[in-house]
């Protein structure tokens, strides 16, 4: 029998951004996320948490990672972690020699 005032399970997307948000900058294991939504039966989750975080990753709120680099949602295969969006570079600073001023 269940417990009516028991919280039900997170949803695969609320339980990526929570656990991503939690580790403070480093990245998760897709398992991790699927225990937290299937409890017993986290196996049966993965392809939710899969497509789910594919889903946030095409969004920018996180990014795939594979060998600690990050990966195109669309195309990556194998093992791979969640973890917040890389941090976009800088645009480049022009030099004197490339502004319209040194030109003229």
């Amino acid at each position: 029998m269940t417990d009516a005032t028991s919280t039900p399970p997170p949803t695969a997307q609320e339980a990526i951004l929570s656990l991503v948000a939690a580790r403070g900058g480093k990245t998760i294991c897709p398992t991790e996320a699927a225990r937290l939504v299937g409890a017993d039966g986290w196996r049966r989750v993965l392809p939710l948490i899969r497509q789910t975080a594919v889903h946030l990753a095409r969004t920018g709120q996180i990014a795939i990672y594979r060998h600690n680099k990050p990966v195109d949602p669309t195309a990556f295969r194998g093992v791979y972690r969640l973890g917040p969006p890389a941090p976009q570079p800088p645009p480049p600073v022009p030099t004197d020699e490339e502004t319209p001023e040194a030109t003229g």
